[in-house]
């Protein structure tokens, strides 16, 4: 069953995907109409996580984020479906990169990169980099459970060099590549919402209490890897720039928790300057209200 739906759906994804850029953003005009007007999909779910977050701001004043965040949230899917065939040139046209210089300066020292990021901007096209850099570059995937659809988002996220592995695999292929004398820029988004476990750290993110993913710290001090943040913020619709930010190349050397820290306090930061590019539509704060005593 599965491979039939695969079969009957890839050639129109496909074709979809081969649709001009002018044609595709249309279109998208016309899905966030149908979305925000009419199916009203999470919407409140959107307005109260702004709320939680913004609670000075007037409500009207939280409604048009709310409303220019559906219109980005729309085109970041079209465009996630446009990465499937999107060529070399096209990307490296959208999707540019202000300071590369930072990654291959941390590569010439013989440092393995964490680098972070958040659902802010464009996360997709990410996948680009490899082209511009000489560091091996790794994201990790979640392995869902229609194995076409699978090997699709692998495919398409791998085509320009990336190297995709499934996100319960990411710390083997880092323990490999140290064995191996590999060095690896590893791409972790580490904005969203964790399961909750004992021990877990807590602290303020965008000023609510909220349990935070510490992998990235935990594995930067465990092999020595630099870490890196990432921001991705719009020029212009369907044009992005990201921009690299030292968090430390020491790591080893900072207290505990501090590696998180720093990277939820430049989260925030890019947030807060332009919200309407943040993926509001995640429970994010769903376990507010379960902080530990």
């Amino acid at each position: 069953m599965h491979k039939l739906v695969f079969y009957l759906s890839y050639p129109i994804i496909w074709l979809f995907s081969k649709l001009p850029f002018r044609v595709l953003y249309i279109i998208s005009d016309g899905i966030y109409f149908l979305f925000f007007y009419v199916i009203g999909y999470r919407k409140k779910v959107v307005l109260d996580n702004l709320k939680l977050v913004y609670p000075q701001k007037p409500e009207k004043e939280l409604k048009g984020i709310q409303k220019k965040f559906f219109g980005h949230f729309v085109d970041t899917l079209i465009e996630a479906i446009k990465a499937i065939t999107i060529s070399e040139t096209s990307i490296k046209k959208r999707y540019t990169y202000k300071n590369i210089e930072l990654i291959d300066q941390l590569y010439k020292e013989g440092k393995s990169i964490i680098l972070t990021g958040a659902h802010h901007g464009n996360w997709e096209w990410a996948v680009g980099m490899p082209m511009i850099t000489k560091i091996d570059c790794y994201t990790s995937y979640t392995k869902i459970q229609n194995t076409n659809f699978e090997n699709l988002i692998k495919n398409s996220r791998s085509k320009f060099g990336m190297k995709c592995v499934k996100s319960s695999d990411i710390i083997k292929s880092i323990v490999k590549n140290v064995k191996q004398q590999k060095q690896g820029l590893y791409l972790l988004i580490a904005d969203q919402s964790p399961m909750l476990q004992k021990n877990q750290y807590w602290t303020k993110f965008l000023n609510i209490n909220v349990p935070i993913f510490t992998g990235a710290e935990m594995i930067s001090k465990k092999f020595d890897f630099a870490v890196v943040n990432m921001n991705t913020t719009q020029i212009k619709r369907g044009y992005y720039e990201s921009e690299f930010e030292l968090i430390t190349d020491t790591p080893r050397e900072l207290e505990d928790n501090e590696i998180t820290n720093r990277y939820l306090r430049i989260t925030e930061q890019h947030i807060y300057k332009k919200p309407e590019l943040y993926l509001w539509s995640h429970k994010r704060f769903k376990h507010k209200d379960n902080v530990p005593l």
